[in-house]
Parts: structure tokens; sequence; C-alpha cells
């Protein structure tokens, strides 16, 4: 009876230990921050109960709200130690994939062998491809959710976007319409299809930039006026695409798109003064954009000013070392 004592203090004293490591806020190098206000509750909470799972996960949503990715990481990851639960390796896959795809992919890949029901597990995967630029493997991924669920708004735009990387724009073009017809409320899917048809000079684009600009009840988009100065401009009327582009602005003052299309318009239209002043008004509201001094370069060297030119082609570069149109035009002056 002795010996069993002994047995069973010291598998107390063993399970103390093991609490007290696996206690996550006093011994992890994130003890600090979980100790401060937003967190300071559970992880009382989780001290108490450091193997629930439920716990470990309202934390790291919490600190992942409080922008503390690496904490959150840690805790998603704890919750997902204990317990296999689709939303753990959501909050996993959707952190790495910020920073490291590559991560993501290899563990994505291991919890769709614990849950391989999981369509959105399989939609992380095939975002982990396309982060890593292996677009054949997401589209693969694509098409095998789509066969089961063919109405899933999100895999298709992945799909279209996928198809537009890969330029095979007409197949791309009919999965964006049909993601409009089931989602016609999506902002960002009414831009991107506008976008589109206004680079391709259709004119559905004025239909559905109305319909925008009716759903606009406090008019304080410019969107859907600068998607019609696109079309106007891509068709060479002038007047129409400038006024357009005047409404884009006059909607939102500080939509810089809107000034690089209105002055490079009137730079084509050899009117180097009136758009030297549009690209001036721009760099009020955006100092450090390279855009606008492109473009103020561009007037410059046009007006005979090469040494003024020279220096904001300059200026570009250095602000956008991917602006290498920038440094050659420099080079030449």
């Amino acid at each position: 009876m002795k010996y069993l004592a002994k047995i069973f203090a010291l598998t107390a004293c063993t399970m103390t230990i093991i609490i007290s490591c696996n206690d996550n806020s006093s011994d992890s190098p994130y003890g600090e921050i979980f100790r401060q206000k937003p967190f300071e509750a559970i992880t009382d909470s989780i001290k108490k109960d450091p193997g629930n799972d439920r716990l470990l996960f309202r934390r790291a949503v919490l600190l992942n709200t409080n922008n503390f990715p690496e904490p959150a990481l840690a805790d998603f990851q704890k919750a997902w130690s204990i317990q296999k639960e689709e939303r753990y390796a959501l909050g996993i896959s959707t952190l790495l994939l910020d920073k490291q795809a590559d991560s993501a992919i290899l563990f994505l890949q291991e919890a769709l062998k614990e849950l391989p029901r999981s369509y959105l597990l399989r939609l992380s995967l095939a975002r982990g491809y396309t982060a890593t630029s292996k677009t054949k493997e997401a589209l693969a991924i694509c098409d095998e959710i789509l066969s089961q669920k063919p109405d899933l708004v999100d895999v298709i735009k992945l799909k279209a976007d996928l198809l537009d990387k890969d330029n095979q724009t007409a197949e791309a073009t009919i999965l964006w319409e049909k993601a409009y017809q089931l989602a016609p409320f999506d902002v960002e899917l009414n831009y991107i299809l506008a976008l589109r048809y206004a680079e391709a000079k259709n004119s559905r684009v004025l239909s559905l930039c109305d319909s925008l600009i009716k759903a606009d009840t406090e008019g304080r988009h410019a969107e859907p006026y600068y998607y019609k100065g696109i079309y106007y401009s891509n068709l060479n009327d002038k007047a129409k695409a400038l006024s357009a582009f005047d409404e884009a602005i006059k909607h939102d003052y500080y939509f810089l798109d809107g000034y690089i299309e209105k002055g490079s318009l009137l730079y084509d239209m050899k009117k180097y003064e009136e758009a030297l002043a549009v690209f001036n008004l721009a760099l009020t509201i955006s100092p450090s954009f390279p855009d606008a001094y492109y473009w103020i370069a561009k007037c410059q060297e046009a007006l005979g000013k090469k040494e003024e030119a020279k220096v904001n082609y300059l200026r570009a570069y250095e602000l956008d070392k991917s602006m290498k149109e920038a440094k050659e035009a420099a080079e030449k002056l």
C-alpha cells in the first residue's frame, strides 16, 4: 500500500510538471503578451485548463485580431495538436500563407490527411500553390472542388484569376461572369468585371457601372466613373473619357489612378502643361507617388526641360526600383 501511495504521489508530481510545461502563458516566449489586458482573462483560464483547445483558439483569434500573428499562430498550432478541427487548421494556414507559403503547403497536405473532405482546406492549399506560382496544381484543386460544388464563388474567382495569369483570358472572362451572376453584391467582383469589359472595349461596362453608381447612394466611390473613362479612352473618345475621369476625382479626391489616367490622356493629346498640372496635383496628395514623378518627367521632356525631366525620372526610379523605363529614360537624357 505504501508502495502504491508513492507511485500515485510520483504520478501526481509528474502531471503537475507536465501541466506547468504545457502552460504556454508562463514558459512561452509570448508570456508578456499573454498577460496584457485584452488576453489576460483567457490566459488565466488556460492556466487552469491548459488542454482546452477551445480556449487556445479563442485567444489565437483575439491575438490575430490585435495584430499579434506569431503568438496567434502558436496558439492555433497548440489547439490543432489537441484537437483536429477545421477552424484550427484554417487559422494556421491563413497565417502561414501570409509569409511562409511553402510551410503552409506542407501543413495543409498533412491536415488534409486528417480532414480529407474539407473543401476550405483544399481551397487554402490551392492558394498556397498560387502563391508559389504552381498554377497547374492550383487549377487542378479548383477543378476538383468545382466538380463537387460548382457554385462556390470563391473557388470560381480563384480559378478565373489563375486562368488570367495563364493568359487564358476568354475562359477567365466566362468564369468572372458566372461568379458575378452568383454574387452580384460582391463589389470587388463588380470592379474586376468592369475593368475587364473596359479594357476589352465591351459596352457592358456602361450598364454595370451605372448599376454601381445607382447603388452608391452616398456618392463616395470613384471606381465606376474610372472604368467608364478607361472604356471611352480605349474607344478614343477623349472628351467622354476626360469627363469620366473628372467625375472619378470629384467623387474621391484621393483617387490617384484617376489623376494618372486623366493626365496621361492629356499628354497623348499633347496638352503637356495641362497634364503637368494634373500630375503635380497628384503629388500634393501623395508626395512619394512614383507614377506622378514619371509622368511629370515625360511632360517636362516633351516641353524641352531635359534637366528637370532627368531629375524626376530618377526620383520615380528611386521610389520604385521596378520602374525600369524611368531609369532608361533618364539615361537617354
